[in-house]
């Protein structure tokens, strides 16, 4: 991975790019090296990093939880320093600042993804989930259900962040520009679903109207599934409650 296909990967933290184009705008929030704040704390207090939580010193240290990301960041060794605030002025001397902090970022989405399905993990972006920090599904009958941020691969690169819905189970693009840069292995592929086995209680009980499937009409009249503009795969929404549901109001019928 070269250094330029990593500067598109990441923004350099004292940089803001623009949606639209190349351009770009100086963030005035000042760097964690000009503070007393640790890095990883500066890191996720910025503006559209709120989908991240502070992982632990302790599992940053533990090898183990690092093995392999050696392979997949450059300038290993001087990022995992800069996150832990091991600050080796003759080193950084020598290198680029801003290159060491773009694979510091990418280091720690990576370390993200693994701690985020952990007990601990888990619980910390249950809390954020819990008051809607990832904020709500767009779509109108789910109801204003919250939302999980997901990725669709784990290879760093490969796919913006995107948002989970638990209600309809789709994925959406997160509705602020913000996030647009944040990329998808950060939160894995894995995340969503196993936070919900292990938060059960946090699935939304789907209930009408929020369990209901849009149906189109025409005058009042169903639009039949074998007209050219009739609905489509609504299957793909039900659940075996919602079958269950529908053939019991037909058998009354």
């Amino acid at each position: 991975m070269s250094v330029r296909n990593i500067v598109t990967l990441s923004h350099n933290p004292a940089i803001t790019y623009s949606t639209k184009d190349d351009d770009f705008i100086e963030d005035p929030t000042p760097s964690p090296a000009t503070g007393n704040i640790p890095w990883i704390t500066w890191f996720c207090s910025q503006p559209g990093r709120e989908y991240f939580v502070e992982v632990r010193d302790e599992f940053i240290e533990d090898l183990f939880n690092l093995t392999g990301l050696n392979l997949a960041v450059p300038f290993y060794n001087e990022a995992l320093d800069l996150i832990l605030d091991r600050n080796n002025s003759e080193t950084l001397k020598k290198l680029d600042m801003g290159v060491i902090e773009t694979s510091a970022q990418i280091l720690y989405g990576l370390i993200h993804q693994r701690y985020i399905i952990t007990r601990m993990g888990l619980h910390q972006m249950a809390e954020k989930y819990s008051t809607g920090i990832f904020g709500c599904c767009p779509r109108v009958n789910c109801c204003y259900t919250h939302v999980l941020p997901a990725g669709r691969s784990d290879v760093v690169g490969r796919m913006p962040v995107v948002l989970f819905c638990p209600n309809c189970l789709d994925l959406y693009a997160p509705s602020s520009s913000k996030y647009k840069n944040i990329d998808g292995s950060f939160f894995g592929t894995t995340f969503p679903h196993l936070f919900f086995e292990t938060y059960p209680e946090l699935n939304p009980k789907r209930a009408i109207p929020c369990g209901k499937i849009y149906q189109p009409r025409i005058y009042g009249f169903k639009v039949s599934e074998f007209s050219k503009t009739g609905p489509r795969m609504q299957w793909l929404r039900m659940y075996l409650t919602d079958s269950s549901d529908s053939e019991s109001e037909s058998e009354s019928d």
